[in-house]
């Protein structure tokens, strides 16, 4: 009789990546991006210890000072990982999640009317008084969303919702994933918080725990749409970004007599409505099926 045995397990880092990539990736994804972050952080706009002043106003600064650090955390570590763990397959069905724009036209019309509406009823409903946006801004909201998609959702979905869910919704089910990278996807920020990005050094201390609880919402959110998509990244991204372009672009001109801490209030309380209602609505299985085909 023969008998099988298992593969012998691979030595030193190359082992552990293979045998722990999604610790892995969330350790590399906030060892980058921190380092990476440490010049923004120091600079005039985060803590002013080094006077340096990047270029460019409030958009130059992001650009220069914080995406080089969002590409080398979620997007390189997961390539990093999935080459290491999985070889030219893994990363042909990473990357292949990337393109897959072909979905029904109604995710499209959802997503970019569902999220500017529960936007500016969550913000009505926490007491702000909304005026129609000027037309230089409603121009400028498109370009803004497509910039949007190749720095924020290019940077930061490969490794969160294309690397991450996929991975822990097999091993820990759509609720064990939920909790997992809701949590981690909010603390990767957390550096942020020191520089103009977050409100700067004297930020008030509950701003960064709102942002988390944010995070675990809208992480149900996407999680749904990810899954009942057919894991199409490219909608993962646009719901993504089409959030932080409303808060950046449209927001503030529409309730100008508001407080910015009332964009992060809206937040929660709109994604914590949606969360709430697919997790009844669906059971906790979130769009999930383990046959990889879509659940309800």
């Amino acid at each position: 009789m023969t008998t099988l045995t298992a593969a012998p397990a691979r030595p030193g880092l190359r082992g552990l990546i293979a045998r722990r990539p999604v610790t892995v990736f969330f350790v590399l994804a906030n060892l980058a991006s921190w380092i990476a972050w440490i010049p923004y952080v120091l600079s005039n706009h985060g803590l002013g210890v080094w006077d340096v002043t990047f270029p460019g106003g409030p958009l130059g600064s992001q650009l220069l000072g914080v995406l080089p650090g969002a590409y080398l955390g979620p997007i390189a570590s997961a390539a990093l990982v999935t080459a290491v763990a999985d070889g030219r397959a893994g990363l042909r069905e990473w990357a292949g999640r990337l393109w897959r724009w072909r979905v029904s036209w109604r995710w499209y019309v959802g997503i970019l009317l569902g999220v500017p509406a529960v936007f500016v009823l969550a913000t009505l409903f926490v007491g702000g008084q909304a005026q129609v946006p000027s037309l230089m801004v409603l121009a400028v909201f498109v370009p803004g969303l497509l910039l949007q998609m190749i720095t924020t959702g290019l940077a930061e979905e490969p490794g969160w919702r294309d690397f991450a869910l996929p991975r822990l919704q097999r091993s820990a089910g759509p609720l064990g994933a939920a909790v997992i990278v809701g949590p981690l996807w909010g603390v990767w920020h957390l550096p942020l918080f020191l520089t103009q990005w977050g409100g700067g050094p004297d930020v008030a201390w509950y701003r960064p725990v709102e942002f988390i609880a944010v995070c675990v919402a809208l992480n149900v959110v996407m999680q749904w749409v990810f899954n009942r998509t057919g894991q199409s990244l490219p909608m993962a991204m646009l719901l993504h970004v089409s959030i932080n372009n409303f808060a950046s672009v449209v927001w503030s001109d529409m309730f100008p007599g508001l407080s910015t801490d009332y964009v992060q209030h809206a937040l929660l309380l709109g994604s914590s409505v949606a969360a709430g209602v697919l997790l009844v609505a669906t059971r906790g299985r979130l769009g999930y099926d383990v046959t990889g085909r879509r659940a309800a």
